[in-house]
Formats: structure tokens, C-alpha cells, sequence
């Protein structure tokens, strides 16, 4: 049997979803689209559950609403679980409305019902079974009760008779038109006609379409909106006749709304947050458990070491286990304890409902600057990793927002830029290092406005758009769910390093091992990734006041992947003979030995906001439409990262040595106007003669 589980944003729908299958699930994505897809067994039977996107409706306005009513139209679900949210039952039962004109057996969950009491509401669930005409149970998804009951329902095979929703002169026209259709899901179809919805031309005749005229000139309105008012008057009747309210006292929600976003100190508080979720996972506890790994992975070397040596390996075999996989992969594994702290952090704020609190605040900042609350998903999502991020663009429905949101997508500190961002903040800046890593997440943000600021101006120049999103109550977060969101990301991790990041380890062991004319064991000077680092060097000079040939071909390495960065210096430094017992990759007189906290930093602030991965490339250029859109968005954004890091030494090399003066300031902002005149002549385009498709020759 296939179920389908269909609900509101923010009603619980996950939760449920975890809880009938048991978190067995399947990850992909739907067919042509890149929103996620959930598919699982419901625990204890053999029936499949699908998990459609959350929707407010099944009238097509988003990519959600269309990936839903495709699916139940082509799938042919054999039971829709309807999830009601039963504190806001009124906003949910819209789309129940609809559901109910589905020849499909419906099963409304109404969530949250442990919490009713609290708010002092009281739900008589006989009753709105009998007024909805489909069955109708109170469950928990958060503490699991009424799950047992909810799954014996899906089994049996009855389908309740609906009742009439509009008044009797469009009951009798449905009628008419359901008595000249030879479709499943009549009614629904019947409907959409009277909407005049185009997707379902395909049934509309010239006796139908006299049908509706003729009733249409009695409501002298447009029909969409007569439906629409039926549907709430029958909504608000069902409410009256089922739900009793008491006063009740102020929720905790609204209490801690009075805080969170309160217009005076909801940003500040916004900036305590997520600069403790950075010095938590960066600082104070996640520093301290990055030794322990890394004595683990010494450890490991040396027993490698020796039992190579004791099978009588070959010096190069021997080299090419310790110094190149063991310290290549085991230095971005060594940051996997902060990652843990990250993305537990992340999800605790996700869960608990305070993301969308966020959404909602930075949303009135977003909307001057061309973008909106729903750019932020795509930035949340980005935290974790930048290839979910970008796909999640495609749930804004405005062009050049949506493009633009992929563009800055990638400024945004993912995981896999943590472990450089956590290796230089840890070695320079100490017991600071939280400070230094969590002001590198506000810089980005800094940044993504004033790039949006810009480019909306200039690029994009119809990006006003508005953002509409239901704010969920306050939730203690699930163990469970938060357990495996961390999970899940944190294996993800792992398998990047022990695929991308090994074959690249082995690369640059070869690479410093050999020469061009492929002498083995030669200094680590002459070998072809330095010759290859010391021609190109002089590009970083700025950002580094000096010609790094390491710093270099490192960061260069960050295109296949930001972990890179750290595996790549780690090898180098390993091949450096005059390392220091403990000084690891900054020891004195190594390759890296001359950086200083100001170069550290800019280094950092390059990689954070240089061109991502090739994956994360990848998805750009299927956002993007086209390659020209792709090399351009590249382009800009490797140039501002470089343009950016140059500034960051510049003002932090005067300050650490006393000399930074007010010429300084004034060449740092001809820098930036000329990159801003870059910008301009190289994004251009042409508005006048687009149509607004991203495929014509105007865009292009």
C-alpha cells in the first residue's frame, strides 16, 4: 500500500514522518527538481510512505505545490495522512479542503494535541470527523501517542462519503460537470475547472465552459475567489461547531517571541547566539578535543610506520601511507569533533524553532537589499554544506533573487571550511579563537548584504519579492531527530574525506615526492607542486605579504574541495625536514613557519569566499541556467575574495606592526570602487528586451 503524508510547513510533518517509519528512510530528490524526497516503510507493516514537500495548498503557486498534486495525480496514493497542526487548526484546514475532493481515502492526524490542553483549546474529534466526512485521530509526533491507532486506521479499506463544502448552486454545478467527466479525482477536476485553472484545459469543453459562464454572471466575481471564500465560511463553520476555546494564560511562545523578536533587541540576541555556537564548536569545547584526534592520528602513524618497516615495505610505499593518506586524511578528520558541535548546534536551533525566527528578522534587512526571508534557507542549509544550499534556491520563485541567493550561497562558512578556519583560529588566536571564527561568520554576513546591496542595483534590478512563512511554536527538541540530523551529516563528512580528500592526498604526495624529471626523494623545494606554487605565488602576495608557494597551491586545491586546504598543507608540512617536535604545520622555518595572525586571517577570509568546490560549482551551473552565468558568478566571486583578503592583511599587517594610517584607508576604498565597476560592465544585461526566461539570448 502507498501512503502519502501530506501538511502544512512547521505541522509536525517530519516528525511524524521519523516516527512511522522509524527514521528508515531513503534520501533522494523528486524527478527534475532538487527538493528533497523521503521515502520509508511504515514500522511494523510492508506499507510504503512518501513524504511530499510541505504545502499550504494543492493549487499550484510554488515547486512544492506542483511536486504534491503531480504526485498524487500520477502516483495514485492509496491513503493521504492529512497532518493538521490542532493548535492553528483554521490555517490547516485549507488544504484539507481540497484533499477531501480526492477520490482518495484521507485520514486527518491532528499534531500537537498534547499541547491543546495548554493553550486551552478542547477539539471534539467525533464531531469533525462528522463534519469533514473523513476519519479523524489526535496524536502526539513528538511524544509518539496515538501512533498505533493512526497506523490500524491506514490498513482498513473503507473511504468516508465527504460532505458538501459551497453553497447548493455549486454543489449542483460540480455535479453536473463530475456527470460529464470520465476521470478519477472528478470533483477535484470540476473544481479546477470552474477555477479556470489552465493545467486541466485538457477536460474543459465548450459545454462546460457555457456551464460555468452561465453561473459566474449570478456571483459577478472571479470564480477563484468565490471557491476560496466557500472554503474558509465552511472552515470557520467546522471551527465554530468543533473547537471550544478558554482564555488562556500567554504562551511560553509568546513570551519568548517578546525577546527573539522584539525589534530592539532580537538582532542583538541573534549575534549572541551564533557567536556561541561558533565558540563552542570552534572555542572553548571543540578545541579541546581536536588534540586528542590528532594524537590518535600520531599514533596511528607511527604503528603504520613501523609495521611497514617490519614487512619490509619500500621507503615509498612507506611514505605514500603515512605521509601522504594518513596525514592527509587524518588532518581534516582531526576536525571532526568540531563538526559534531556545529552541526548540533545548528540543528538544536532548527528544531526548537528558532531558525524561523531568524527567517523572519533578517527578512526585513533581506528586502532592502533585493532578497527576502526565503534567501535565508538556502544560507541556513549552506552551513552544513554548500550543494544543498544552492539547490535550495529553487523555492524562490523570483529569478534574479533566486540567482543571486545562488551566487552569495557559497560565502557562507560550510563544514567543509571549518577545518580551516578552525586550524589557523586555533594556532593564532588562541584562547581568542572562538571570537576570531564566530566574527568570520558575521563578516560573511556583512558581505552577502553589501554584495546583494550592489548587485541589486546594478545586475539584478527586479529582486523585490516577499516572503509569507508560518512561525512554529517553540519545541524541545527531539533526541532522536537531532541525533541522527547530526549523524548523517557528520558520515557525509567522513566519506567526502575518505574519497575526494584521499585521492588528493595521494596526488600531492606525488607531486612533492617527484621532480619533472620524476627523481623520487628530492627536496620538497624542487619537487613539481613547488615549482608549480613558486610560478603562480606572486598572485597571494598581497594576501599574504609574502611569495608562499604552499599557501598557494593550497588554496588553489580548495576548487575540489575547502577540506583540501588542510589535508594539502598538512602533506607539505610533513615533507618539511626542519618541523619542530609539536609545532605541527606552523613550526618555525617550515613552509608555512612565516604566516602571522594577520596573514592567517586573510588567508581565511580568501578561502571563505573564493569560488566553492567543484560540486558545489556544479550545482551553481544547474541553477544558473547556462556556463556564461556560471563563469561569471565564479569569477566574481573569486575576485571580491581576493580583493577582500588583500584588504584584511593590508589593514591587519599595519595594525600588528603600528603604521596603519588614513592613506591606507583611502587606497582600500579605490579598490573597492573599481571592483565595484568591474562588476557592473561584467554583469550587464539587457532588461528591456528579456521576458524574464533564464534561457534567452538576453540573459545569456
Amino acid at each position: 500500500m502507498k501512503v502519502a503524508l501530506v501538511g502544512n510547513q512547521n505541522s509536525g510533518k517530519t516528525t511524524l514522518f521519523n516516527c512511522l517509519t522509524g527514521m528508515n528512510a531513503k534520501i533522494g530528490n523528486w524527478p527534475g527538481v532538487t527538493i528533497e524526497k523521503k521515502i520509508g516503510k511504515i514500522k511494523g507493516t510492508t506499507h510504503e510512505i512518501i513524504d511530499l514537500p510541505g504545502i499550504y495548498s494543492l493549487s499550484p503557486y510554488s515547486t512544492e505545490e506542483e511536486i504534491a498534486r503531480e504526485f498524487i495525480f500520477e502516483e495514485k496514493p492509496d491513503v493521504i495522512i492529512n497532518i493538521v497542526d490542532a493548535t492553528s487548526i483554521e490555517r490547516s484546514l485549507y488544504l484539507t479542503t481540497q484533499l477531501m475532493e480526492l477520490d482518495t481515502k484521507i485520514i486527518v492526524a491532528l499534531n500537537m494535541a498534547d499541547i491543546l490542553e495548554k493553550k486551552g483549546i478542547k477539539i471534539d474529534e467525533k464531531k469533525l470527523e462528522k463534519e469533514l466526512g473523513v476519519k479523524v485521530h489526535k496524536i502526539s509526533a513528538l511524544k509518539e501517542t496515538g501512533i498505533t491507532k493512526l497506523i490500524n486506521e491506514i490498513s482498513k479499506k473503507d473511504k468516508e462519503q465527504t460532505k458538501p463544502i459551497y453553497d447548493t448552486k455549486i454543489e449542483n454545478l460540480i455535479s453536473s460537470i463530475e456527470a460529464k467527466l470520465k476521470v478519477e479525482h472528478s470533483r477535484f477536476v470540476a473544481v479546477k475547472l470552474m477555477e479556470d485553472d489552465e493545467r486541466f484545459n485538457l477536460y474543459q469543453t465548450k459545454e462546460i465552459e457555457d456551464m460555468v459562464e452561465e453561473l459566474k454572471k449570478e456571483y459577478d466575481t472571479d470564480f477563484e475567489e468565490v471557491i476560496a471564500t466557500e472554503r474558509y465560511d465552511f472552515i470557520e463553520k467546522v471551527k465554530e461547531d468543533t473547537v471550544v476555546k478558554k482564555p488562556a494564560k500567554e504562551s511560553i511562545s509568546d513570551k519568548l517571541d517578546k525577546i527573539f523578536l522584539n525589534k530592539w533587541i532580537a538582532f542583538p540576541v541573534f549575534v549572541v547566539v551564533m557567536f556561541l555556537v561558533y565558540y563552542l564548536s570552534v572555542g572553548v569545547v571543540g578545541s579541546s578535543t581536536v588534540d586528542m584526534v590528532s594524537e590518535g592520528v600520531d599514533s596511528l602513524s607511527e604503528w603504520a610506520s613501523s609495521s611497514l618497516e617490519a614487512a619490509g615495505a619500500s621507503e615509498v610505499i612507506n611514505s605514500l601511507v603515512v605521509d601522504g593518506i594518513i596525514a592527509g586524511v587524518g588532518a581534516v578528520l582531526g576536525f571532526v569533533p568540531q563538526l559534531i558541535i556545529l552541526f548540533l548546534c545548528i540543528s538544536l536551533l532548527e528544531t526548537t524553532g528558532y531558525m524561523s525566527r531568524i527567517a523572519l528578522l533578517l527578512d526585513r534587512i533581506f528586502r532592502k537589499i533585493g532578497l527576502s526571508g526565503k534567501s535565508l534557507i538556502p544560507f541556513i542549509v549552506g552551513s552544513g554544506c554548500s550543494v544543498p544550499g544552492i539547490m535550495g534556491t529553487r523555492i524562490i520563485e523570483n529569478l534574479d533573487e533566486r540567482e543571486m541567493t545562488t551566487m552569495l550561497t557559497p560565502f557562507i562558512p560550510c563544514s567543509a571550511k571549518l577545518p580551516i578556519i578552525a586550524l589557523f583560529s586555533g594556532y593564532f588566536f588562541g584562547e581568542n579563537s572562538g571570537i576570531a571564527s564566530a566574527s568570520l561568520y558575521f563578516f560573511a554576513i556583512v558581505i552577502i548584504i553589501l554584495s546583494a546591496f550592489v548587485l541589486s542595483r546594478l545586475v539584478f534590478k527586479n529582486t523585490s519579492n516577499s516572503y509569507i512563512s508560518e512561525l512554529p511554536e517553540y519545541k524541545l527538541p527531539s533526541i532522536k531527530y537531532v541525533a541522527k540530523d547530526v549523524w548523517d551529516k557528520v558520515i557525509a563528512f567522513i566519506k567526502r574525506a575518505g574519497s575526494v580528500i584521499l585521492i588528493c592526498s595521494i596526488a600531492i604526495w606525488f607531486l612533492l615526492s617527484f621532480s619533472f624529471k620524476f627523481e623520487y626523494g628530492v627536496d620538497i623545494q624542487d619537487s613539481m607542486l613547488a615549482s608549480v606554487g613558486k610560478t603562480i605565488s606572486w598572485v597571494f602576495y598581497p594576501v599574504l605579504g609574502e611569495n608562499n608557494w604552499g599557501a598557494t597551491v593550497s588554496a588553489i586545491q580548495g576548487l575540489v574541495a575547502k577540506e583540501q586546504v588542510v589535508s594539502s598543507m598538512a602533506v607539505i608540512s610533513g615533507f618539511d625536514e626542519d618541523v619542530e617536535e609539536g609545532s605541527q604545520i606552523f613550526g618555525e622555518g617550515t613552509t608555512f613557519g612565516s604566516f602571522t595572525a594577520a596573514s592567517a586571517y586573510s588567508f581565511m577570509v580568501f578561502n571563505l569566499f573564493s569560488a566553492p568546490c567543484f560540486g558545489a560549482i556544479g550545482a551553481m551551473r544547474r541553477e544558473l541556467g547556462n556556463t556564461k552565468k556560471l563563469l561569471k558568478t565564479v569569477g566574481f566571486q573569486t575576485i571580491a575574495a581576493w580583493i577582500l583578503a588583500t584588504i584584511c592583511y593590508q589593514i591587519g599587517s599595519r595594525i600588528e606592526n603600528g603604521i596603519f594610517n588614513v592613506a591606507d584607508l583611502l587606497v582600500a576604498g579605490a579598490i573597492l570602487l573599481i571592483v565595484f565597476l568591474i562588476i557592473k560592465n561584467s554583469f550587464n544585461r539587457k532588461k528591456d528586451s528579456c521576458t524574464n526566461c533564464p534561457y534567452c539570448d538576453s540573459c545569456k
